[in-house]
């Protein structure tokens, strides 16, 4: 599982972590009971405060999606509500896409235009 960070994300570092690792179980990169990297080696890997991790991982363990077993580490949880976890995702990106769109002066209909051509396209490649 890889996992990155963009520091010109307006986002919090804990947040884009949590989407990230978030992502990977919907999609099934990361799969139930596999073990995360510990705290100490992603805030390594990423170049940040292990605080960060920890919080992201907190957070995590709040949400269902992760699991703590003493001593042994921090694991992903069996997917219960993943159309939920699913739909949250897709809501994400969309308003991040938006984001995007507004501040490049586009408006919804535009976006939505363009995500409509876009994965008709895909479709007719694939």
């Amino acid at each position: 599982m890889l996992i990155t960070v963009d520091h010109s994300d307006p986002r919090p570092i804990y947040v884009q972590i949590i989407d990230e690792i978030r992502r990977a179980l919907v999609v099934g990169t990361l799969i139930p009971n596999e073990p995360l990297p510990s705290v100490r080696q992603l805030a390594v890997d990423l170049r940040v405060n292990p605080n960060t991790v920890s919080q992201a991982y907190r957070e995590l363990e709040r949400q269902g999606l992760v699991h703590v077993r003493r001593g042994q580490g921090t694991f992903a949880s069996p997917p219960s509500g993943l159309a939920a976890q699913r739909r949250s995702l897709a809501r994400d990106v969309a308003l991040r896409a938006l984001h995007d769109a507004r501040r490049n002066g586009l408006d919804a209909e535009e976006l939505i235009h363009a995500i409509r051509g876009a994965a008709g396209r895909q479709r007719k490649a694939s």
